[in-house]
């Protein structure tokens, strides 16, 4: 096996590496490492987990250190673009870590905070820029930051960065950089999309490829529990109830549903916190901190949080509602059985879920194992349970009209009734008799009332 002292890194990164524990690199970085080093293009695909990260910065730096050139004011020597504010921390952490025996100057560049402080960072040029493309681009056309003196180029999670939008600006950036530039792609899963950017903008790329593409980690004891679904916050609460959960990732579509979920679970006295868009830049980071420190045993997130999230002793990912892109569960699953440890990911799945269902088992090549009732009898449970609330509906209409021909109000429908006039007419408010107009306006009557107030 190769060591870190093999791969051709100067002495300062390496003092650096060998002081974080490590003496031994990972596939994807024994692979990537030297061919950065010498200068070529790459498409990199790896599984989360596996050291992408390190594995490009490692050589950036080296370059950095080799050149001693300062940068040009409002310019950058390599752009490093990510997909999520969380991610962006990440990675500048991890620069910061193996960078920290040399004089590397980087800017962060992402939305969600104020405009001005990074101003000002890449007014007098920078190293690295490690940048959203939304909050790039405002900088570009304000004149804040210039890319044609930039060398290195690198597409951190490219396939979310497909997933959320960006392409076209990640094209236009891209577009900005002198082609002469080295071009760096790593992602875990590489749709045809990403294969047409790297074809227009790589040159002559490597393939690195350390596992088959979107084949999710095989320490990972993978099930699916099929659920109605409004049972699944209890069955959530049930779930993550369980001793064995130390830490868990519940994963759910929207940000709204994330903060229902998230209050539930904190109504049944499991400590939660959410972490989505809609989120401000601190709140991220508090419940982020909250996490890894263990103040709260459960994260609620959505996809786009997904590759920002590098936190050991992730016991549990929980996915709460399927993703609609089967390329999301492998990097959902991923934020748990990192750096060789085992895992646990929980797929609830209800009858609007089968085909995202079906297309996650069909990419990853395997079924999931069915924990409780099969969709058959839980299909039968939802059958009897309609016909019976159907029977009870029946019974209230009956029982309703029996009493009104009484003279009495019927059950649940007396409270969104108007007076009635002794000669049948409906008053308006406060018993007085309406006018013509009022009776013709139908938001004022039986029907209209009812529909309202739903």
């Amino acid at each position: 096996m190769k060591q870190f002292s093999e791969l051709g890194l100067a002495e300062p990164i390496l003092r650096a590496v060998s002081g974080e524990g490590y003496t031994n690199p990972t596939p994807i970085q024994a692979e990537v490492i030297p061919a950065l080093l010498g200068g070529q293009d790459l498409i990199g695909i790896a599984q989360t987990g596996t050291g992408k990260t390190a594995a490009y910065v490692l050589p950036l730096l080296n370059t950095i250190l080799a050149d001693k050139r300062r940068a040009a004011p409002k310019s950058c020597k390599a752009l490093i673009l990510v997909p999520t504010r969380e991610l962006a921390k990440q990675v500048s952490d991890s620069i910061r870590t193996y960078g920290r025996n040399m004089r590397a100057s980087l800017a962060v560049v992402v939305g969600g905070v104020k405009p001005s402080p990074q101003v000002r960072a890449l007014a007098q040029g920078v190293d690295i820029v490690i940048a959203t493309p939304g909050r790039l681009e405002d900088h570009l056309r304000n004149g804040a930051v210039k890319l044609d003196r930039t060398q290195i180029a690198v597409l951190d999670e490219a396939d979310q960065m497909l997933d959320l939008g960006f392409i076209p600006a990640i094209r236009r950036i891209l577009g900005a950089i002198p082609a002469t530039r080295q071009t760096v792609l790593l992602s875990a899963t590489m749709p045809k999309q990403i294969r047409a950017l790297a074809k227009d903008f790589l040159n002559a790329p490597a393939e690195i490829a350390v596992t088959p593409a979107s084949k999710p980690i095989e320490l990972i004891d993978q099930s699916v529990r099929f659920v109605n679904a409004g049972a699944k916050r209890d069955m959530l609460v049930s779930v993550l109830s369980d001793a064995s959960v130390e830490r868990a990732i519940v994963f759910t579509r929207t940000k709204h549903g994330a903060d229902k979920v998230c209050r539930h679970l904190e109504k049944a006295g499991l400590g939660s916190a959410a972490l989505h868009g809609n989120k401000s830049q601190g709140q991220r980071e508090r419940a982020l901190k909250e996490f890894r420190n263990g103040k709260v045993k459960v994260l609620v997130a959505t996809d786009i949080a997904a590759r920002g999230i590098d936190i050991d002793g992730i016991s549990h990912v929980v996915n709460f509602e399927l993703p609609n892109v089967p390329e999301s569960y492998v990097h959902r699953i991923g934020r748990t059985a990192r750096a060789g440890a085992s895992g646990v990911a929980i797929a609830f799945c209800d009858s609007s879920e089968r085909k995202l269902l079906r297309d996650i088992e069909r990419l990853t090549g395997q079924k999931l194992a069915v924990v409780g009732d099969e969709p058959a009898q839980l299909e039968g449970a939802e059958h009897d349970a309609g016909a019976q609330r159907a029977a009870q509906n029946r019974n209230r209409g009956r029982n309703g009209n029996r009493n009104n021909r009484n003279g009495k109000r019927g059950s649940g429908h007396g409270q969104q009734r108007s007076t009635q006039a002794s000669d049948g007419a409906p008053r308006g408010p406060g018993g007085a008799k309406p006018k013509g107009r009022w009776k013709r306006n139908k938001r004022f009557n039986d029907r209209g009332r009812a529909a309202a107030a739903v």
